[in-house]
């Protein structure tokens, strides 16, 4: 337990400290922002700072930091290190410079703002991939608290009839002005997904148990450590725990509701660190859990649902539940509106008339009714799924870090708190696409070279390109 208290300071302190550091960096004002001056009733709306908090809180914190956590758990400790590391230098950065460009260049979305600073081509491109990315989040973010549901409700009501009445949902939250149906009901959800993490944290100290120390060693404890590596795969299954580029798509969504540039560090920053303490929390009480009935339950679902009654009971084990399954249906919802504003600002079209909406929406749904339906007749379809999502969250992180990169050299602020991340994440995204059964199966041998050569690749383009401004500027 001495590893894991540290680790939870160590996240709280890295808000404190780092998260300031990162702010002055970065240096907000007090000019008008998107949701004053572009204000039209149904996505630039003036929010309270404390309701943005927990609408990006919850919408950030989908299965990832849960179910992520859960499952790279089975690494050992290096998890809890990945976690803390991650969220105070890499995913948090990432979060409160995504967010604060968008609301800088009027409430852009994620693929405009990479546009802006790493050229047009790889805007186009990251337009489609981002989009697929949302769609993807959409299809699994309905399947797991659909399973949830269905495991508290009568045998008739199974996960079939939930993934209806889920998407349902989505297609209204889609639709609607934000604060009608995300504005009212979220921050009820983040009260259920809070008390859910604070009640296994008091559990934890109440329990005690034994859990592993980080001076024991972080080797790999996973029970398929022959074909499951440390490095890539534990960075990419915990993933919403540590850095996530869908995070990066949700930013702009509440930098178009921000009355504040100074708002940023605790509405930004501040979900990822609360973010990373959920994963915290729950990697630890996996680890309990797997100490206790061994390596070989891979369930997620199960895991939540056995610890939380056990630890909770009854009436606190349900509310938990609740915190859980609101989790990913909190963070599917604004996928698919980030969705519909993506196509709207590659477009052109105006989102103040239903029609509009429903232009864009009506096949974004379509699309990810036929992924859900291909998730509910294969039985590794979610699987599958659920790893190429992962695999192109953190890819779309990488694309992100750089393009944050580059507006740091160009105002000539310390670029190099994004520069490192940026290196870091292309060589896991590089080498994890070529070594995993879903990418390309190559031995590790080959996919660590073929993932060092992707991370110099970008390092030398990075150097050339700023040895290319530094000339330019100085025959200037």
């Amino acid at each position: 337990m001495i590893t894991f208290t540290l680790c939870f300071l160590a996240l709280a302190a890295g808000y404190l400290i780092y998260g300031r550091f990162v702010e002055r960096i970065f240096g907000p004002d007090d000019r008008p922002t998107p949701a004053l001056t572009k204000a039209d009733g149904v996505d630039y709306i003036p929010l309270p700072a404390w309701k943005i908090f927990m609408i990006q809180f919850l919408n950030i914190a989908g299965l990832g930091p849960i179910f992520g956590a859960i499952m790279g758990a089975k690494f050992g400790t290096a998890s809890y290190l990945w976690i803390v590391l991650g969220s105070i230098f890499a995913g948090a950065t990432h979060d409160y410079f995504a967010g604060m460009l968008s609301l800088r260049h009027g409430g852009e979305s994620l693929p405009e703002i990479i546009g802006r600073y790493l050229g047009t081509t790889t805007k186009q491109v990251m337009r489609g991939f981002t989009v697929v990315l949302m769609i993807l989040v959409g299809a699994v973010f309905v399947a797991g608290p659909a399973g949830l549901l269905a495991n508290l409700t009568p045998q008739h009501l199974d996960a079939t009839f939930w993934i209806g009445i889920v998407f349902i949902y989505y297609i209204l939250a889609t639709m609607l002005p934000v604060d009608k149906i995300i504005g009212k009901i979220y921050p009820l959800f983040a009260i259920a997904l809070l008390f859910m993490a604070v009640g296994i944290l008091v559990m934890l100290f109440v329990v005690h148990p034994s859990l592993p120390e980080v001076w024991q060693g972080i080797h790999n404890t996973h029970p398929q450590a022959a074909v499951l590596p440390l490095f890539p795969v534990m960075f990419v299954s915990i993933a919403c725990g540590a850095i996530s580029g869908f995070h990066a798509t949700q930013s702009p969504l509440m930098a178009r509701c921000m009355t504040s540039e100074r708002h940023g560090r605790p509405v930004f920053y501040g979900a990822m660190i609360v973010e990373g303490m959920v994963a915290l929390i729950w990697a630890a009480a996996a680890t309990y859990f797997y100490h206790e009935h061994g390596m070989s339950e891979n369930n997620a679902s199960v895991i939540v649902d056995s610890i939380t009654k056990n630890w909770l009971g009854t009436v606190g084990g349900f509310l938990a539940i609740l915190g859980v399954i609101a989790a990913p249906i909190t963070s599917g919802d604004t996928a698919l509106r980030s969705a519909r504003l993506i196509v709207a600002d590659f477009l052109g079209m105006e989102q103040k008339s239903i029609r509009s909406r429903l232009y864009i929406c009506v096949p974004v749904f379509l699309v990810t009714i036929g992924l859900l339906l291909y998730s509910l007749r294969d039985k590794d379809g979610f699987d599958m799924i659920w790893r190429y999502f992962a695999w192109a969250n953190q890819t779309l992180a990488v694309f992100t870090l750089w393009a944050v990169t580059v507006y740091l050299v160009r105002k000539e602020k310390l670029y190099i708190i994004t520069c490192i991340p940026a290196l870091f994440m292309t060589a896991v995204c590089s080498t994890y696409i070529s070594i995993a059964p879903e990418g390309l199966g190559l031995s590790e041998t080959v996919s660590y070279v073929i993932g060092g050569v992707c991370t110099l690749i970008g390092a030398v383009w990075f150097i050339r390109w700023k040895r290319k401004r530094r000339d330019l500027r100085f025959n200037d």
